[in-house]
């Protein structure tokens, strides 16, 4: 097999996704098993709260998709799981991600997000003593903390990590250029901007204020609701880390946004106006919703990437404005209550109990 040192096409592959049953993992096995019906795409997953593998049941007979229930900060068992699969390249999603659950309960984050990076570094540097194999990191913008009202984050902006959930990416991050450095593991990072789309789990921003509206519910928003993020559609994000992989330089970075920087109180009120359109509520009513809340710790005030360098260097281009991706959003939400209501209710964890099959 051709070294992926080479930027030729890549050749026929044992593809490793790790967290591929949550929110962006789902999407990228969804997009590429069916387009690469040559590869191999195993999915390692523990199956935690946000991962749901109802999510994958477009692909889940595929013939070139497999799933392993595998917990990534089980050193022995992620060496296992390399020997037998012998992966050319590593995808690493899984992670733990909600700032506000690292506040409170910090140790989950270290727990797979520094050790389950470091040992699934551990066992791809085993496998490239012997064949060649690539570690691509999926990380965030957070880790560079803070924007003042202008600038944009770049891919050499300091790490200035304010949570214990971005601090422990930021250490996945510095573990994974480590790697690259100390023993020239062939590594990719892509740090990007906050994903919505479908099937993400409620407890977030925009998932958690269309149901919040379309139900009547206090639509919570933190301080004044002026902090800042940039909006990256999920598939728009799953394409960039594809062809970063593809035409990405070895142990660069590259930061990964959608161009869609908006304040989060603008987000509610676009969210409204959406649900409104959908439902045929005044909007007046649901954006009287809104309620202002305390603010949380450390809240960083504003996030903005600057995607030049993959647009650049890899061709990338987002397919989704914000309103249109937030349109698809908002229907999903409104027009599968079977699924709102399996993951609310824990169902989804019943189904998974239910339909997991091991298979090797």
């Amino acid at each position: 097999m051709a070294s992926f040192r080479s930027r030729r096409p890549l050749a026929i592959m044992n593809v490793v996704v790790t967290g591929g049953a949550g929110f962006i993992g789902s999407h990228f096995l969804n997009l590429l098993v069916p387009r690469y019906p040559e590869h191999r795409f195993v999915n390692v997953d523990v199956l935690t709260y946000a991962a749901n593998l109802m999510n994958l049941a477009p692909i889940a007979e595929a013939a070139n998709y497999q799933f392993e229930r595998v917990d990534i900060a089980d050193r022995d068992a992620v060496d296992a799981l390399f020997d037998r699969v012998q992966p050319d390249l590593v995808v690493h999603f899984a992670a733990e991600s909600h700032v506000d659950r690292s506040i409170h309960s910090p140790d989950a984050f270290v727990r797979t997000n520094i050790t389950g990076t470091f040992n699934l570094l551990e066992a791809t540097r085993a496998q490239a003593q012997r064949r060649p194999v690539t570690f691509h990191h999926v990380s965030t913008d957070e880790v560079f903390g803070s924007l003042g009202p202008t600038g944009f984050f770049v891919e050499t902006t300091p790490y200035d990590p304010s949570s214990p959930y971005s601090a422990s990416k930021a250490a996945s991050d510095h573990l994974v250029r480590a790697y690259h450095r100390t023993y020239g593991l062939p590594v990719r990072i892509t740090n990007c901007s906050n994903n919505y789309g479908p099937c993400q789990f409620p407890e977030k921003l925009i998932p958690l204020m269309i149901l919040n509206a379309a139900e009547g519910k206090p639509l919570p928003v933190y301080g004044e609701g002026t902090n800042v993020r940039d909006w990256l559609y999920v598939t728009d994000h799953c394409e960039a880390i594809w062809a970063v992989i593809q035409k990405g330089r070895l142990g660069e970075t590259y930061n990964i946004g959608g161009r869609a920087e908006k304040k989060n109180i603008d987000v509610v009120h676009a969210i409204c106006a959406a649900v409104a359109e959908e439902t045929g509520r005044p909007v007046d009513a649901l954006l009287g919703q809104i309620k202002y809340v305390e603010d949380r710790p450390g809240h960083d005030h504003r996030y903005a990437i600057d995607p030049a360098k993959v647009e650049r260097e890899c061709g990338f281009v987002p397919s989704e404005t914000f309103e249109s991706g937030l349109r698809k959003t908002v229907q999903f939400y409104l027009g599968n209550p079977d699924w709102v209501t399996q993951v609310r209710s824990g169902e989804y964890r019943a189904w998974i109990d239910r339909n997991y099959t091991r298979r090797s």
